[in-house]
């Protein structure tokens, strides 16, 4: 039958052409679609460990041994300190004096102090000098002894208590004991006390 002797096989020839390139659009999407499936897939398959493409062991199965293992509180990590002549206490050269000369003082004034442990090793060679320059008593040690603790009278009751106090020990003159860690940051933390 011709389309000129049935009119509405016209119109129905006009649609279905239209619904074939329909088809055909649709046809090329879906081979699209599942060409970019079988790629993912190629690509998921090389991480499974049972195929032939994955070569390494996986990580989870990998058991911790004690080198890997990093120790609690510090970084796993370390360089070596080596040629580093002090600690710089996270400040800068100014407030690392001041806080040293401040902890130094207090040390002195009663005799034991608790602070971090880093600072009580830090504050501990200052003290300790403090003392010396105390048992060496003559004017220049009391001068240098003045230029760094932050309390004029202080100074003057260590220069006349540690020549007997300390009369039989040439250094070692105060003792860093661990406590318990800080509580808001888990720093550790430290006594720092005269002998």
């Amino acid at each position: 039958i011709s389309p000129a002797a049935h009119p509405s096989r016209k119109v129905f020839l006009q649609t279905h052409h239209h619904i074939v390139v329909s088809i055909d659009c649709l046809t090329l999407i879906t081979m699209r679609v599942l060409a970019l499936l079988a790629l993912y897939v190629a690509g998921a398959s090389a991480f499974v460990t049972g195929g032939t493409s994955f070569v390494g062991k996986p990580v989870y199965n990998m058991e911790p041994t004690a080198v890997q293992a990093p120790r609690s509180g510090s970084s796993s990590l370390q360089m070596m300190r080596h040629r580093k002549g002090f600690k710089k206490l996270g400040k800068p050269a100014d407030q690392r004096k001041a806080l040293l000369r401040a902890l130094t003082t207090e040390t002195i004034r009663h005799g034991r102090i608790k602070t971090t442990l880093v600072r009580a090793k830090a504050v501990r060679k200052h003290v300790d000098h403090m003392i010396e320059l105390g048992k060496r008593g003559d004017l220049h040690a009391r001068r240098q002894a003045l230029g760094w603790m932050y309390d004029k009278q202080l100074v003057h009751s260590l220069f006349e208590a540690a020549p007997e106090r300390y009369a039989d020990r040439n250094g070692g003159y105060t003792r860093v004991l661990r406590t318990v860690a800080r509580q808001g940051d888990n720093a550790k933390m430290a006594i720092i006390e005269l002998v």
